[in-house]
């Protein structure tokens, strides 16, 4: 499926949710995925992060959200008020993609991690939870990141509380061969590690304990499981309270994935960002440019609308709302309402819905229901003006099989107006 997505090779990346701790994977398939964790808004804290989202693209500029792959509710020895569905990892071995994240088992959240395993035979849907990695776990103990080594041994690295540790997994990529050892050679590890190779060379990257504002740094190794050498910081503060992120080849160049608060200015309220990543000749990272819009060079060009996708006018308005033609506007008052019904979800599963509007707002947000169901508030970017339509918000649901879906949009959060919706179905 191509969908029709505003471009988006600029920072933030991801715009219609917030998304934080992105891990980004090439698969086989050719295509980049990003599995995000998800910051639910309103904030509250990182309690309640949840319901991951993975994001895919061919190109760097095109991103299409395909959806929503594991939620706390999804996770029976979980921690039983949910949430706490942390930074994850994915990793693909012998026809199946592994889907790593951490998540408490108690109510004494940060006594009681563990490192929860979900599997699937395609990389961005079908996952099912297949309970959590013996023998990992404990106080502070999070970020997971697994790596394939190219004679198809797999690794396990996980730290917080300024403890990272590594191991090897077995082939069942879900258990550990021999259990986990600390990594050395670190200099001043916070959490949030992630581990690749490049020329034969093992990078450990890392965020530091910079008070409020971490950088990361990262080491080098020989071997996957160290000792390391200290190689410095590669990126600095982005703004946000956390640093967290990834870095993955994709078409001859490398990317540093990370995210920071632009959009939302909270700390709880992050965006994933991407910019390049450059190395020295002899295998050191050069420091890492962050940039905003009009940041880095996209690989192609932004994709065409799909021929598969339906329009929708909104069919009934309420709550203070005023539909004039097509138009909806009024949504700033709470309460304010539009539906769009008889959506045509094809055989059913997952569709992206494209939200078109227009607000001159730096942020408004609409919330989003489908069949009674309370998905997400929807981010709504300045478009320019009340009148300029060319805002464009993505977000991937399940429909319905057949044309009786009913999705609302719900006001109350910024001066809004929308044009239409749009309905593009995934031919799963």
């Amino acid at each position: 499926m191509t969908a029709r997505l505003k471009t988006t090779s600029h920072n933030p990346a991801i715009t219609t949710i917030f998304t934080a701790d992105p891990s980004a994977h090439v698969w086989g398939d050719g295509k980049v995925y990003i599995y995000a964790s998800h910051d639910m808004d309103p904030a509250r804290g990182c309690d309640l992060m949840d319901r991951y989202h993975v994001y895919s693209s061919t190109d760097m500029v095109n991103w299409v959200d395909e959806g929503e792959i594991l939620r706390s509710d999804d996770v029976t020895w979980g921690r039983p008020e949910g949430g706490f569905m942390w930074a994850p990892d994915a990793a693909y071995k012998n026809g199946t993609y592994y889907f790593y994240y951490p998540h408490p088992s108690g109510t004494a959240w940060n006594d009681t991690w563990k490192m929860g395993v979900a599997t699937s035979d395609h990389p961005s849907k079908g996952f099912v939870d297949r309970g959590y990695i013996e023998g990992l776990g404990g106080f502070a103990m999070i970020d997971p990141c697994v790596l394939v080594d190219d004679d198809g041994r797999a690794y396990m690295y996980y730290g917080g509380g300024s403890r990272c540790a590594g191991g090897e997994l077995n082939d069942d990529m879900m258990s550990l061969k021999s259990g986990m050892q600390d990594m050395v050679g670190l200099d001043d590890f916070h959490e949030a590690a992630w581990v690749f190779k490049r020329n034969g060379i093992y990078y450990l990257t890392y965020s530091d304990n910079l008070h409020g504002n971490n950088r990361m740094k990262y080491a080098t190794s020989q071997n996957p499981l160290g000792p390391w050498e200290y190689r410095g910081v590669y990126l600095e503060p982005t703004g946000c309270s956390t640093s967290h992120g990834s870095i993955a080849e994709f078409k001859g160049q490398w990317y540093k994935f990370y995210h920071n608060q632009e959009i939302s200015n909270h700390g709880c309220l992050r965006s994933v960002c991407i910019d390049k990543l450059f190395f020295n000749e002899d295998g050191t990272i050069q420091t890492v440019q962050q940039t905003k819009v009009g940041g880095f060079d996209p690989v192609g060009e932004p994709s065409a609308p799909n021929p598969n996708e339906k329009a929708y006018s909104a069919a009934r308005v309420g709550g203070g709302a005023i539909l004039s033609g097509n138009v909806v506007s009024g949504l700033e008052h709470a309460g304010a309402y539009c539906e769009f019904e008889q959506v045509d979800g094809a055989a059913g599963g997952r569709a992206e819905l494209h939200v078109q509007y227009a607000t001159e707002e730096r942020l408004a947000k609409l919330r989003l229901t489908v069949n009674g169901e309370d998905w997400s508030l929807l981010n709504a970017l300045s478009s320019g003006n009340e009148e300029n339509f060319t805002g464009y918000a993505s977000f991937t649901v399940p429909l319905k099989a057949g044309a009786n879906n009913t999705i609302r949009l719900t006001g109350g959060n910024g001066a809004i107006s929308v044009a239409r919706l749009a309905v593009c179905p995934f031919n799963d």
